[in-house]
C-alpha cells in the first residue's frame, strides 16, 4: 500500500493567525448561508409560489406544497452551504485540505465499530442531561430572553415535525441520507474539520479545542433545551476526529445519532414501536450509570487503539 497524503506548503500552514482565521471562516459562513437563501427563497417561490414561502414565516404548514417549500429551504438554504463553506475554506483560503477537513480513510477500520456502541450506549446519558438542561430556569432579568428561546425552540420543532411526517418507506430513506447522511458530513466538516482545526492551533490544547468546538456546535443550532446532549455528542465527535485524525469516525456518530431518530420516528408514526422520541424517561439510574462508566470505557479503548496504531508501510 502507498501512503499517498501530502504535506500541504508550509507558507500556507501559517499565514493567517487562528483568530483571523476564526474570522474569516465565520464571515464567509455568513455569506455563503445568506447568499444560499436569497437563492433557495427565490427557487422555492418559482416552484411553488410565494405564498407557501410566506407561510412558511408564518408557521402555517397547512398551506399547498408548504412541506416541499421547507425541504428546499432547508436543504439549499442551510445544510449546502454549510458544507461550502468548509471546503471553499480549505481548499481556497488556507490552501490545505490534509488539516482541515480531515478526509484521510487510514484509520483503523475497528473504530466505526466502536464508534456504533458508543452512539447506542451514551442514549442514557443523553436523556440525563436533556432532562437536566429541561429544569434549568435563567435569572428572572432574562425571563424574556428564556420565553424567546422557548417559542423559537417550539417553532423549531413544529418545523421538524412537519418535515418528518414520512408516509412511506421511500420517504424515510430519503430523510435518512439527507438528515443522517449529508447534514452530518456538511456539520462534521464545518465544526471538527475547520472550526476544530483552528482552535487546536490557536489554544494549542487538544482538549480546549474540542470543547470550545462543541459549545460552538451546539449553540449553531439554537435551542436552549437542548444544548447539554447536543455539547456531549460534539465533544465525542470532536475526539473522534482528534484521536484517530480522520473526520469520518465523526460523520459515522453523527449518522447514526441523526438517522436513529429518523427510523425510530418512522416506525413510532407507522406503529411498529411503542418507543417515542418524546419520552424522556426511558431510563433509570442505574442505566444512566452504566452508560457513563461503558462510555468512558470504550473511548479509552479507542484512544489507546489510535496511540497503538501501526504507520503505514512506504513503498
Amino acid at each position: 500500500m502507498i501512503n499517498t497524503t501530502t504535506e500541504e506548503p508550509k507558507q500556507y500552514q501559517n499565514r493567517q493567525h487562528p483568530a483571523l482565521q476564526f474570522l474569516s471562516f465565520a464571515a464567509i459562513c455568513v455569506g455563503f448561508i445568506l447568499a444560499a437563501n436569497i437563492i433557495t427563497i427565490g427557487t422555492a417561490a418559482a416552484f411553488y409560489g410565494l405564498n407557501s414561502v410566506m407561510a412558511i414565516s408564518q408557521g402555517n404548514l397547512t398551506a399547498p406544497h408548504v412541506i416541499n417549500a421547507l425541504w428546499i429551504i432547508q436543504v439549499m438554504g442551510t445544510t449546502l452551504p454549510i458544507f461550502a463553506a468548509p471546503v471553499f475554506f480549505a481548499y481556497v483560503i488556507v490552501k490545505n485540505t490534509n488539516d482541515y477537513l480531515k478526509p484521510t480513510i487510514y484509520f483503523p477500520w475497528v473504530l466505526l465499530v466502536l464508534v456504533f456502541c458508543i452512539m447506542f450506549i451514551s442514549s442514557p446519558l443523553i436523556e440525563l442531561l436533556s432532562n437536566i438542561n429541561a429544569k434549568m430556569v435563567l435569572p428572572h432579568f432574562l425571563s424574556g430572553v428564556q420565553k424567546w428561546m422557548r417559542e423559537s425552540e417550539d417553532t423549531n420543532q413544529k418545523l421538524m415535525t412537519a418535515m418528518l411526517q414520512m408516509n412511506s418507506f421511500g420517504t424515510m430513506i430519503f430523510d435518512v441520507l439527507v438528515i443522517g447522511l449529508l447534514t452530518g458530513i456538511a456539520e462534521e466538516f464545518m465544526f471538527r474539520g475547520v472550526i476544530q482545526t483552528i482552535f487546536m492551533r490557536w489554544t494549542k490544547n487538544k482538549h480546549a479545542a474540542i470543547w470550545i468546538t462543541a459549545i460552538l456546535f451546539s449553540a449553531f443550532h439554537l435551542e436552549f433545551f437542548g444544548f447539554l446532549p447536543r455539547l456531549l455528542l460534539g465533544a465525542l465527535f470532536g475526539y473522534f476526529v482528534a484521536w484517530s485524525g480522520s473526520i469520518w469516525p465523526a460523520v459515522w456518530g453523527h449518522f447514526i445519532n441523526n438517522g436513529t431518530a429518523v427510523v425510530a420516528t418512522y416506525l413510532y408514526q407507522h406503529k411498529k414501536t411503542t418507543i417515542n422520541l418524546d419520552d424522556q424517561h426511558l431510563f433509570n439510574v442505574q442505566l444512566y450509570i452504566f452508560s457513563f462508566v461503558t462510555v468512558g470505557f470504550l473511548m479509552y479503548v479507542y484512544r489507546y487503539i489510535n496511540l497503538n496504531k501501526k504507520p503505514l508501510p512506504i513503498y
